[in-house]
């Protein structure tokens, strides 16, 4: 029954860590809300775009007598704002930004008009939506999979780990090889098709979802090293801690970033002219 109890307080740690990461990052779209004519709409503007395309941006808003302009420029940068006019497609407002490299982004800002009235989604604040490139699913699904099993292992070894349960060092050897699979080797290949690099993390530069991985990393290699010829539980609990402060740091802050005047991304230097 302890065993089951331990495997239960992982899943729940793990579930609770997926549900945040659903919904903290700069890249996942901005939840707003605006009331016209004493309705409220509930709409959502995107801040990441994968592939080729240009970006379609789609607001519900079924009434037809609702229209709108969105303001854009390259991000950062002091250029002037780009000014267009949003089309309407039946039940949607929609606006493109044209398409910009990996690591490009825009800042942007909508304002919506009915009649002689305005009303500005966001208080008016911009959103920033960066570019990125296809990563194939084959690639991404295991990615993302192997990630989240790795944190639900650490979670068990720490649990474990703290009531002195036999198997933790089992698990700890565990969780090492999968985090080693999905976030030192799946999670370059990842970036790579992304952005055109591989490591964007210490010593090259700052992206915090590189340097987060690794940090955990080194820290479920010496709960293993440690625990090698003889039990120290005390290292696996240590590295399950860590694990979990690295997780509760959103998904791509600090990340790689396109200088729109040189061309060159700024946060990461390891930079891959073709892709695998």
């Amino acid at each position: 029954m302890k065993t089951v109890l331990y495997w239960l307080i992982a899943v729940v740690i793990t579930l609770s860590a997926m549900a945040y990461q659903r919904t903290t990052g700069p890249t996942k779209d901005k939840r707003v809300k605006i009331t016209i004519e004493n309705k409220e709409y509930k709409l959502r503007l995107t801040r990441s775009h994968g592939g080729e395309s240009d970006c379609k941006i789609q607001l519900l808003l079924e009434d037809e007598n609702i229209g709108g302009t969105i303001f854009f420029k390259p991000f950062p940068s002091k250029n002037e704002w780009t000014e267009q006019g949003l089309t309407r497609e039946g039940t949607y407002l929609v606006a493109t930004l044209p398409h910009l490299p990996p690591a490009g982004k825009y800042e942007y800002k909508i304002t919506l008009t009915k009649g002689d009235q305005s009303f500005r989604l966001n208080d008016g604040m911009p959103v920033i939506i960066r570019f990125k490139g296809h990563v194939p699913a084959g690639i991404l699904v295991p990615h993302i999979f192997v990630m989240f099993f790795a944190m639900f292992l650490g979670n068990l070894a720490g649990t474990m780990a703290l009531f002195k349960h036999k198997r933790f060092k089992f698990y700890t050897t565990l969780m090492l090889i999968t985090l080693f699979i999905g976030g030192m080797i799946l999670g370059p290949l990842v970036q790579l098709y992304a952005f055109g690099e591989a490591w964007a993390g210490i010593p090259f530069a700052w992206d915090l979802t590189d340097n987060k991985t690794l940090v955990a990393f080194l820290f479920w290699i010496l709960a293993f090293a440690m625990n090698r010829k003889q039990e120290r539980p005390f290292y696996t609990v240590l590295a399950a801690v860590v694990m979990l402060l690295v997780y509760s740091i959103p998904h791509s802050m600090y990340g790689s970033e396109l200088d729109p005047e040189t061309g060159e991304i700024i946060q990461g230097w390891i930079q891959l002219f073709v892709y695998v």
